[in-house]
């Protein structure tokens, strides 16, 4: 919370990727937070609005303060800029530019201008070379370079200190708009906005805080804490975290769990999260009795009554530390309050025609270590072309993928219980099948080999599942269900996986087959396979033929190629047989070779130990060391290669 002396001056960077660029120069934001000690680096984002076309390093910082104000959890600030360059190594001139451009920003983005240490740097992308340097927030063209380290484990730096705090609110704004002057509607829309944002300030408001305690079983707990006692004049750095007992000085730590284990997926699920809810209290404390009162107060000329609703919810970062009345007031209030304001300059435009209705969502984006939150206009299907153009900007401000649905309502984070998972979807639609079976099956053998797998998470999908008896003739549809699970659990599709009646209609509707084919046992190949993908999920193939099993290791390369840029399952066929190919090994000096093959044959149960240990999902080489060949030399193979779909 304080600046750091002169000795400390290092800079910590805790995310994966500080350049988010390696073909354009760009201006960067670096993300730190007051929680954290000074010159730490969470994460950054890449400024897409200039005020200069021609000019990369001239921000618009009004449009890049309301852009960032939505997506940045309050608890997280900007701390500093990077200009990424292309053969430019004036490296001090370029990193006062982006400290000076850092101290204009803030005027627009935050609420406290208080004395603060910026960081600005500089990269040349035609040496890779990056350098960092700190200076002060007042104006001046003093800098001083720094040194910078990567944290080794980033998640746990930032969840052991801090927790996540959430509060929900639900406004109807009544508008009443004169019939004869309805040029007024944006003027009382306005103006009903700013007195809801000032009630939020009313003394009368009470907030309710609850949270998990750590017992020999968790209980829940909860306080009040009124208006009336919150505080807010006090900047964060100036407030002491005190340790009385009272409500106004208790810690978010005691609303967290303490003791949970840091899971992989997400360490925030160490912190858990701390629910806050706003509450009005009308009828304060009296002595006296008095009966109600309604006041009619009749409008001078004929008006329209127009009535906007928002659904607001909020995320805060905190340090677990901070007392949950100074959360209130320099958080979630503030959060509150910016993201009714968003939602504002959204409607505003479309006020008294069809207005949208929106809806704030979550997310925890790969590579990132903190919670953003979009604001989705749910008139629009995800599919439409405004909602796409939107998750793409996202994309490239998080430096994220452009082929990936990362940003998707389905990706959203459910943070309805006291902890945060990835996915909406997370808690429903539980399914029983293995998922990632490949992940702790042995060696492949090959010496100096290249792995190339399947990138991503798919279920196993085998004979007999679910009861249905198609030993001896469902190898292929069981395939292809692997490969659309594949495609369901990454968000492309939503579309439940279908079962062999559906494939089979499929084909039917199509042309493909004649109506007879429904129900009947009839074996499918790759072909066919690529007509279900298409049909069902617009996703394209490429079909790979092979003469003879004895020529598969001659594909080796282009099949290390397709995992390394498709990343899909891939369906192997020959004579009657079917696999799935989750990816190759292979040494291109040596030619030697391995397949990491998921056998749909399988017939027992969902039994990860028994299906690893006898092969069923394991590498195969061509031909092993008994000399026996995995594939057939007198049969020709069909592989399936389905295409990863260019999407946001």
């Amino acid at each position: 919370m304080v600046n750091a002396s002169e000795e400390q001056k290092k800079i910590r960077v805790l995310c994966r990727k500080l350049i988010i660029t390696k073909k354009e120069p760009i201006l960067q934001w670096f993300i730190g937070s007051p929680f954290l000690p000074p010159f730490t680096i969470i994460s950054t984002f890449r400024c897409l609005h200039t005020s200069n076309p021609n000019d990369p390093y001239s921000p618009d910082l009004i449009r890049e303060s309301d852009d960032l104000k939505t997506l940045l959890i309050k608890g997280f600030e900007v701390v500093g800029a990077l200009i990424v360059t292309i053969g430019d190594s004036n490296w001090e001139v370029n990193s006062c530019k982006a400290i000076e451009i850092v101290r204009k920003f803030r005027k627009y983005f935050s609420s406290s201008q208080g004395k603060f240490d910026i960081i600005g740097g500089s990269t040349d992308l035609t040496t890779g070379e990056t350098k960092l340097y700190v200076g002060k927030s007042e104006n001046g063209t003093k800098i001083e370079a720094c040194d910078f380290v990567y944290e080794e484990n980033p998640e746990k730096y930032i969840w052991d200190r801090g927790c996540l705090l959430k509060c929900e609110l639900g406004i109807k704004l009544p508008i009443y708009v004169p019939v004869n002057k309805p040029s007024a509607a944006k003027e009382m829309f306005t103006s009903a906005i700013d007195k809801a944002a000032a009630k939020l300030r009313d003394r009368n408001i009470v907030y309710m805080i609850e949270g998990t305690q750590e017992t020999t079983e968790p209980i829940s707990q909860s306080i009040i804490v009124r208006g009336v006692d919150l505080d807010f004049e006090t900047d964060l750095p100036a407030v002491q975290l005190l340790e009385e007992s009272d409500s106004k000085a208790l810690p978010c730590s005691n609303f967290c769990l303490k003791n949970k284990p840091i899971l992989q997926l997400s360490a925030t699920e160490s912190a858990g999260i701390v629910q806050v809810s706003v509450l009005l209290n009308q009828s304060g404390n009296s002595h006296n009795c008095a009966a109600p009162v309604a006041e009619y107060f009749p409008a001078p000329e004929p008006v329209e009554v127009l009535v906007v609703g928002f659904n607001i919810e909020v995320l805060c970062y905190a340090a677990k530390s901070l007392p949950v009345a100074y959360a209130i007031s320099k958080l979630i209030m503030p959060a509150l309050v910016d993201q009714l304001t968003a939602m504002k300059k959204i409607i505003m435009p479309n006020l008294l025609t069809q207005y949208p209705e929106l809806c704030p969502y979550h997310f925890y984006p790969p590579g990132m270590l903190h919670p953003i939150t979009a604001i989705y206009e749910l008139n629009y299907g995800e599919t439409e072309m405004k909602q796409v153009e939107i998750r793409r900007a996202l994309h490239s401000r998080l430096g994220l993928p452009l082929d990936r649905p990362l940003l998707r309502i389905v990706n959203a984070l459910d943070v309805s219980t006291g902890n945060i998972s990835a996915g909406s979807n997370s808690t429903k639609n539980v399914s029983y099948l293995l998922k990632d079976v490949h992940t702790g099956v042995p060696r492949s053998g090959v010496s100096g080999g290249l792995i190339s797998t399947v990138e991503g998470s798919y279920e196993y999908y085998h004979y007999l599942q679910d009861s249905f008896d198609d030993n001896g003739w469902g190898c292929a549809y069981r395939s292809l269900q692997t490969i659309i699970s594949w495609f369901k659990l990454q968000n492309y599709s939503s579309t439940k996986v279908p079962s062999h009646r559906e494939i089979q209609q499929a084909l039917v509707e199509i042309g493909d087959k004649d109506p007879s084919f429904i129900g009947s046992r009839e074996w499918i190949g790759a072909i066919e396979l690529s007509f279900v993908l298409d049909k069902l999920l617009g996703v394209g193939c490429k079909i790979m033929n092979v003469r003879s099993g004895a020529e598969l290791p001659e594909k080796c390369r282009e099949l290390a190629l397709h995992f390394e840029t498709q990343g899909t399952p891939v369906m192997i066929g020959g004579g009657v047989l079917a696999y799935t190919l989750l990816g190759v090994d292979y040494n291109d000096a040596s030619g030697d070779c391995a397949f990491l093959i998921l056998d749909p044959h399988y017939t027992g149960g969902e039994d990860l130990k028994k299906i690893v240990n006898n092969g069923w999902c394991g590498w195969k080489k061509a031909v092993d060391s008994k000399g026996k060949s995995f594939f057939l030399h007198d049969k020709f193979y069909n592989l399936l290669l389905p295409q990863r779909p260019n999407m946001v």
